[in-house]
């Protein structure tokens, strides 16, 4: 059977990229999920999130926003930009994974889902756009970011990692509760949403509908969350030493209870000094970080070879039986 040849593979017989330039395309599309969350807030918490009053077009006769529209329509602009840009970087992967020799398949999908998933995130900024930056297409909006940062570090992971089957390093009960611990970090991140959907910062100066919560409540509800997940962060990090684990989850569970504790404190002192701008700006950062490290605690706890016909240690072995 004949294969079909498409532009890609035309490219991919021509072309050879270095297996450490994948790895940094893939690092870059990481770096720039990372980016767009942060750039996202700005817009919010500079009250730019109209600054283009309508979408795809900036006003209802320019693409770019005019002199008269200040630096609300520069800001909005610009983040409408910024996803332009990362749609290049992520391209700019895709072909990068494609021209790899061997080609590896899985490497090429995630990045493919990079792609889909920042035109899913466009249309919807631009749909809190034309709904007047409703709070829950805005919350929508944030969570579509933190589903494009689970592919680029899934893309990034394989980079770093053979093609082998995975392989448990650790038993399948502290894999159960890794599992609970992405999926508690998933629903803080959830409750997040709607304390931000419910206090300041709506975007825009005018008068925007907020979500029908009590923001003292829900706030509280909120740190709730944010303590069931340190106590889950802190059993991860004493059952991997209880266990003697291999170093890389042990690392990777202090680097997720460090992070999650400064976003705790963070919290608080945002919350008892009324929530000014820059520390909202920088718990977003803090929230993706946060998921990064609980997903790479995950993605540590088992490990890929080079290839299925090398031998396995005998420790690996007595894992995978467990």
């Amino acid at each position: 059977m004949n294969r079909v040849r498409t532009p890609f593979s035309l490219l991919a017989e021509r072309v050879t990229v270095p297996d450490r330039w994948v790895r940094y395309a893939a690092l870059a599309t990481l770096v720039c999920s990372v980016l767009i969350i942060v750039t996202g807030g700005a817009v919010r918490l500079t009250g730019s999130g109209l600054g283009c009053p309508t979408w795809p077009t900036c006003t209802s006769s320019t693409l770019a926003p005019t002199s008269a529209m200040g630096v609300h329509g520069l800001i909005e602009f610009g983040n409408r930009m910024l996803t332009d840009v990362i749609c290049v970087i992520v391209g700019l992967a895709i072909l990068a994974s494609r021209c790899a020799k061997p080609w590896r398949k899985d490497v090429t999908r995630l990045g493919w889902y990079q792609f889909w998933i920042i035109v899913a995130e466009a249309v919807i900024g631009g749909i809190t756009v034309l709904t007047h930056l409703n709070p829950y297409v805005v919350s929508l909006h944030f969570l579509c970011s933190m589903l494009l940062i689970v592919t680029s570090l899934a893309m990034w992971q394989r980079t770093r990692e053979g093609d082998g089957a995975p392989v448990r390093t650790v038993g399948r009960p502290i894999i159960h509760l890794s599992r609970v611990t992405v999926a508690v970090t998933a629903l803080l991140v959830v409750a997040g949403t709607l304390v931000t959907g419910t206090g300041p910062h709506p975007g825009d100066s005018s008068d925007v509908k907020r979500m029908p919560f009590n923001w003292d409540k829900i706030t509280q509800f909120h740190a709730d969350f944010a303590m069931i997940t340190v106590g889950l962060a802190v059993a991860m990090l004493f059952v991997l030493m209880a266990v003697d684990a291999p170093s890389a989850p042990r690392r990777a569970a202090k680097g997720f209870l460090a992070v999650l504790l400064a976003q705790g404190v963070l919290g608080f002192v945002q919350y008892f000094t009324h929530v000014p701008e820059l520390l909202v700006g920088i718990h977003l950062l803090g929230a993706a970080l946060c998921w990064i490290a609980v997903l790479r605690l995950h993605l540590s706890l088992r490990v890929r070879p080079e290839s299925d016909a090398l031998p396995r240690p005998a420790d690996i072995e007595a894992l995978a039986a467990v």
